[in-house]
């Protein structure tokens, strides 16, 4: 416990060297407005240069990101069912469907399934 304690303060002492090391000798010292503007032949941009943003869109993408991982779990799971014992199987195939339709009727709850205009 101890030999853990110490590995840890080892730990941490030396990653806020290396934070205060960096921050020392960094390069950027302050904002530049300049930099940060986008490039208009050196001009002033006239408009935004930022495009709108569809959170709804973003919200159904990181819904399929998570239901595409959910499916490269099932797949293995029909693989390995004559490998191992077909009540243990049975089980975890129940959970991990449960898991995904609570998953889909919190999301149909909270209203993300459906396209806003």
């Amino acid at each position: 416990m101890m030999n853990l304690t110490i590995m840890a303060i080892i730990i941490l002492s030396i990653s806020s060297i290396l934070i205060f090391i960096s921050m020392v000798i960094s390069k950027k010292k302050k904002i530049d407005r300049e930099k940060f503007s986008p490039f208009e032949c050196g001009f002033d941009p006239k408009t935004s240069s930022r495009i709108p943003f569809s959170l709804q869109f973003f919200m159904i993408t990181i819904i399929f990101l998570i239901f595409d991982v959910e499916i490269s779990i099932i797949l293995p799971m029909i693989i390995i069912f004559k490998l191992i014992n077909k009540m243990i199987w049975f089980n975890s195939m129940i959970i991990i469907m449960m898991i995904l339709i609570l998953g889909i009727f919190y999301e149909w709850n909270q209203s993300l399934l459906n396209w806003k205009f």
